[in-house]
């Protein structure tokens, strides 16, 4: 009897705040809200944006200018996903703040979508990023993690391992319980769901890519160039992120039911047109500008 309280508590918790992933119908248990989860990610954009401020393009810069082109078309995209995607279970609504776009001249080749939409890109992208379609495919996976709510279960899966990891200290006041309990902890759970949740964003970021208008194929291109680079890689079950080779193979399963987004009732042909001519009128800026230099 003693016992059937806790349990039933925690058969309770664990059903109240059970959501599903969209598009995969993956569940999960978030316990975090998306108000903290904003808070949290306002909080490191400020942080970061004294961290790079030495190191920030100008928003007037060609490189900057062209992100946020393409990431306010990814993010318009991701809210009609979330409209069209959202489960009945999960009432969350989408992030209403407009997106901030922050590009940081440095050689590290990332870039990443905090909550509540801050998006950052490093320029050392840009050695694996040839195109607007290819920078889509890095920006529709990251803001993917947002409309997962990757953040959130991450957060509250570290929550249940530290209670854990407190409960082992209780059965075993030495210690070695605890030693031995975290890094299987890691290596048997947060890496496999850290593994499946970086495939989940592919899949979601090629459906947000292709719904804007950019061509899903780049998410392959893309990977395909980094892996021709990557030396000395880790095993892929000891790491964060699925191997190259496998995202690649699973990319392929998945272009069929996004090019047909991308190729429907020819619905891009007047939109890949204005790309075309943004293009063109940013190059003639670029231009001008340095003849003012």
């Amino acid at each position: 009897m003693i016992l059937g309280v806790p349990v039933v508590g925690g058969a309770y918790l664990y059903n109240r705040y059970l959501e599903e992933v969209p598009l995969t119908h993956r569940k999960r248990w978030i316990a975090t809200s998306s108000t903290w989860e904003r808070t949290m990610g306002d909080d490191q954009y400020k942080a970061l944006l004294r961290q790079f401020r030495k190191d920030t393009l100008p928003p007037d810069h060609r490189a900057s200018i062209t992100v946020r082109r393409v990431g306010n078309r990814i993010y318009k995209a991701a809210q009609e996903f979330h409209n069209e995607h959202s489960s009945s279970n999960n009432n969350t609504p989408w992030n209403a703040s407009p997106p901030t776009f922050t590009v940081v001249r440095t050689e590290m080749a990332n870039a990443f979508v905090l909550p509540n939409n801050h998006i950052f890109v490093m320029t050392g992208l840009f050695r694996y990023v040839r195109d607007e379609d290819d920078l889509a495919a890095v920006l529709g996976h990251e803001m993917a993690h947002n409309l997962a709510r990757h953040v959130g279960e991450k957060a509250s899966e570290s929550v249940v391992v530290a209670v854990l990891a407190r409960l082992t200290l209780w059965l075993d006041p030495s210690g070695v319980l605890a030693g031995f309990f975290v890094p299987t902890a890691s290596l048997l759970r947060e890496l496999p769901h850290s593994r499946i949740q970086e495939l989940e964003a592919d899949r979601i970021g090629m459906h947000l890519a292709a719904m804007a208008c950019y061509d899903p194929l780049a998410a392959k291109r893309v990977f395909q160039r980094m892996a021709d680079e990557s030396k000395n890689a880790p095993l892929e079950f000891m790491s964060t992120h699925p191997s190259n080779d496998s995202r690649i193979g699973m990319m392929d399963e998945w272009l069929p039911e996004t090019k047909q987004i991308f190729g429907r009732s020819g619905r891009c042909e007047h939109v890949r047109e204005e790309m075309a001519l943004a293009r063109k009128v940013a190059a003639q800026q670029a231009a001008e500008r340095e003849r003012r230099r």
